[in-house]
């Protein structure tokens, strides 16, 4: 028993390590998303072509994003930034194929991706959600 408990120290002393980075991406709660996306109604219609992205209200921390990438796939993003509080100005705005923050540092995110773009990267991806073709054009949007 003594044996276990010096392996199982050793382990957690020395499995970590300083140089560690340590994220606060914690800003994005977790809310349930259960929405259902027929793209035969008139407000997802853009989605039906490739390279569209629109914005679904009322979902989420801050509405979600959804993104038609291809003739077979449609991705979907929380849309708010995940590298700052929730506030007025950490709504993403849809940009082609990228969000931007409102806030003073202007994050910006790939739609494509999730990742943060320009010079000043940041630790928080975008927040996805599941995205599952139920046919006839009818998604099922989850967490």
């Amino acid at each position: 028993m003594k044996k276990l408990i010096l392996i199982l120290s050793c382990v957690i002393i020395f499995g970590c390590s300083k140089n560690d980075p340590i994220y606060n991406c914690n800003y994005l709660i977790d809310v349930g998303v259960n929405l259902t996306v027929n793209l035969n109604l008139p407000q997802y219609n853009q989605l039906l072509f490739p390279v569209n992205a629109i914005r679904v209200e009322g979902y989420g921390n801050k509405g979600i994003i959804l993104v038609r990438t291809n003739a077979n796939s449609i991705l979907a993003w929380d849309g708010g930034d995940p590298n700052h509080p929730t506030s007025a100005c950490s709504t993403l705005t849809i940009n082609g194929f990228n969000a931007t923050c409102g806030c003073d540092d202007g994050n910006e995110y790939s739609l494509i991706t999730g990742t943060a773009l320009n010079e000043n990267p940041q630790p928080c991806t975008l927040k996805p959600y599941r995205v599952e073709d139920l046919g006839n054009n009818v998604y099922l949007v989850t967490n």
